[in-house]
């Protein structure tokens, strides 16, 4: 009598999203991104400010407005410098996220911290509204494809999805990627200007379609997608490192507590996994994420040299801290509003 055949093992067990939503299609996933983007756009602007003052700190780069409305503190010592009134360098010498809260607030007013929210809007709602709704459909469709062909696939779903989702949304956004990167350039390099619009600086990037005599002008609208590279070498490795920690990091999460259902449960599990894949994607691609003037003219294999020669490892990695200070909120606030809102959907479409 022969042996008998050991028995298939089981299936590897579904992820903790239920089988309705994974049957969302790409557009009530989109509304959802959106949303999130627009609560994470609102609620991380801080953070940006924080993070952009720091770097340019660690650069060395001293910032001193000359505003009507700026105040000093009592104690920096106001004096004149014949434009108006200026400050001791010592009151824009920031300590940390919470000491550039605290200055700005004193300095300027409350309202400087949400400064360029509506820029931050302008890409975020399609960048996000594409990103995660892609990232979803990719990944259930890995994950189904390795379930019934080819087993080892699967834990690599998140990182390929990541990948392929971001490189998706990129390419699409790379043109108001280009305009918000110029006029950050703009702001370093024209002190108190007020930089143009986004529409402005896009048909100023187009304006060489104008003259006649340019010999490629009918390609000029490749132009559009100046510094895709970069953008490329920078958020594609963030992606995948991100969804690859993300992912197994939120299903324990849920595991453990043992409920799916509960819009506190994941809001909480979501929130934590993304907050902890944010710092760590943060940090691992620091030395990625360079000055936006630099990327308009040179390459990040350049700039990465170029730092390297000059400022060594702690060049590489400057701003590193700011960088997770301010991915690991914003990852975790996306993410969680982005579930919760198609927790919320799914609610009450099982409702009507």
């Amino acid at each position: 009598m022969g042996a008998e055949q050991a028995p298939e093992p089981p299936p590897p067990p579904p992820p903790p999203v239920a089988a309705a939503e994974r049957g969302m299609g790409f557009a009530e996933r989109a509304v959802a991104a959106a949303g999130a983007a627009v609560v994470s756009a609102v609620l991380v602007n801080p953070l940006d400010v924080a993070k952009t003052r720091l770097q340019a700190q660690a650069a060395g780069v001293v910032y001193n407005p000359i505003w009507s409305d700026f105040r000093c503190y009592p104690w920096c010592n106001p004096g004149m410098n014949g434009l108006g009134p200026s400050c001791s360098s010592e009151c824009f010498q920031y300590r940390g996220t919470m000491d550039v809260f605290y200055k700005v607030t004193k300095q300027e007013g409350v309202f400087r911290l949400w400064r360029g929210t509506a820029a931050s809007l302008a890409l975020a709602v399609p960048t996000v509204g594409i990103y995660l709704p892609s990232y979803d459909l990719l990944r259930n469709w890995i994950e189904e494809y390795s379930d019934h062909s080819f087993p080892k696939l699967r834990p690599y779903a998140p990182l390929i999805a990541g990948s392929v989702a971001r490189s998706l949304a990129c390419i699409t956004c790379s043109p108001i990627e280009l305009a918000r990167t110029r006029m950050q350039a703009f702001k370093v390099s024209n002190v108190g200007g007020k930089p143009p619009g986004m529409w402005k600086t896009l048909l100023g990037v187009l304006a060489l379609r104008q003259s006649i005599n340019h010999p490629e002008n009918i390609r000029s609208y490749h132009l559009l997608w100046t510094g895709l590279g970069a953008q490329l070498a920078r958020d594609v490795p963030f992606s995948a490192i991100c969804w690859t920690v993300l992912e197994p990091t939120r299903r324990h999460l849920i595991r453990i507590v043992g409920e799916q259902s509960n819009a506190a449960v994941i809001l909480g599990a979501n929130f934590s996994a993304g907050f902890i894949a944010g710092v760590i994607s943060a940090g691992a691609t620091c030395p990625l994420d360079k000055d936006p003037a630099r990327v308009l003219h040179m390459n990040t294999r350049r700039i990465l040299h170029e730092v390297w020669s000059k400022e060594g490892i702690s060049g590489i990695f400057r701003g590193a801290g700011p960088r997770m200070a301010r991915a690991g909120p914003s990852v975790g606030i996306v993410v969680s509003s982005y579930e919760v809102v198609k927790h919320i959907m799914h609610r009450k479409h099982a409702e009507l």
